[in-house]
């Protein structure tokens, strides 16, 4: 979330101007949220951030709204997910620009009531005709640096992946949350489910906190064989990005005296994408902002201007994956 420190750290410099504004951006994962203590991202919001980058359609992703919070977990991800659609609503009028904001809708639903999640799955998907998936995080660490009530190998719970299996007979895409070194975890279950569309957050959650910090680079050599791995799963698509969570990866950059520039970023990140990109290549990888929780470390637009300079190389089909073409096909959306 942006504290009022992190809004004025990021004003504390001139903004970069949008580079290569020609290429169209399909944004395939950011939030948005109103909770109840006031806290918030909503439409104008992130409309403001993607202004000028060529932005044509977003895919909002679970962030726990809790709406209807006196009712139980269905209701609650239900709810979330009426939410977002009115904001889909509203931003396919027109009167917001002409990106359209949550074309794709990922929920949220607890795998773990097994095959009883089916109907949960049935009415996320009549509040919505955007709605693609959801996404169930089995993230979990030894010592933990979070509180979480997630375990061990959840996801080879037999509850759990009995209501995997219900994902795939609707056509809906599993979101894969987890962290770098479970990544063998997602093996075995994208190996289970082959006609699953899975897609892996955050390129695999590199860690940088905890009992991890100050070992990026320990962390580095793990991850490398890790996701190469995962790439064997034909059924496993990736986003590349969503390493900019200071509570999180580790990188340090929301204690710098004043925001990084593009280049700053292409400089410490380009090891980590050119890895996953090389392992996946570009028709399985999408670009990610990740936005808000990656605002912590950099504006919007610095962001996409260091994807850009990241990928001058490539060729124009290249590019045009991993901005646009792979999270269209991946999430099914309409062309814009």
């Amino acid at each position: 979330m942006v504290t009022p420190a992190t809004a004025d750290w990021l004003a504390s410099v001139p903004d970069e101007e949008p580079i290569e504004t020609d290429i169209p951006i399909i944004d395939p994962h950011h939030h948005l949220y109103h909770r109840p203590d006031g806290i918030k991202y909503v439409l104008e919001d992130i409309v403001a951030d993607v202004e000028g980058n060529n932005i044509r359609q977003t895919v909002f992703v679970q962030a726990g709204a809790m709406l209807r919070a006196d009712g139980p977990e269905d209701f609650k991800v239900v709810g979330e997910v009426e939410w977002v659609n009115g904001i889909a609503a509203a931003s396919a009028s027109g009167r917001y620009g002409d990106t359209r904001i949550a074309a794709g809708i990922v929920g949220h639903a607890n795998l773990l009531l097994g095959e009883n999640v089916g109907p949960v799955l049935d009415a996320l998907m009549a509040a919505s005709p955007r709605f693609r998936g959801i996404r169930h995080s089995v993230g979990w660490t030894d010592p933990p640096f979070r509180p979480t009530t997630n375990t061990q190998h959840m996801a080879f719970d037999k509850t759990y992946r009995a209501g995997f299996a219900e994902l795939g007979p609707r056509a809906l895409s599993y979101e894969a949350w987890l962290y770098y070194n479970q990544l063998h975890d997602l093996v075995e279950l994208a190996e289970a489910f082959p006609d699953t569309s899975i897609i892996l957050n955050h390129i695999g959650g590199p860690l940088g906190v905890g009992a991890w910090e100050g070992k990026l680079d320990e962390v580095f050599e793990a991850w490398k064989p890790a996701i190469a791995e995962v790439a064997t799963c034909q059924n496993v698509t990736v986003k590349v990005g969503g390493i900019g969570m200071g509570y999180l990866n580790g990188f340090g950059w929301e204690k710098r005296p004043t925001p990084p520039s593009s280049d700053d970023m292409v400089n410490v990140n380009r090891r980590w994408f050119e890895h996953v990109i090389e392992c996946f290549g570009p028709d399985r990888c999408m670009f990610e902002s990740n936005f808000p929780p990656d605002k912590a470390s950099s504006s919007y637009t610095v962001l996409w201007n260091h994807f850009k300079k990241l990928t001058k190389a490539f060729t124009p089909d290249e590019r045009a994956a991993l901005f646009h073409d792979t999270a269209r096909r991946v999430y099914r959306l309409p062309l814009h």
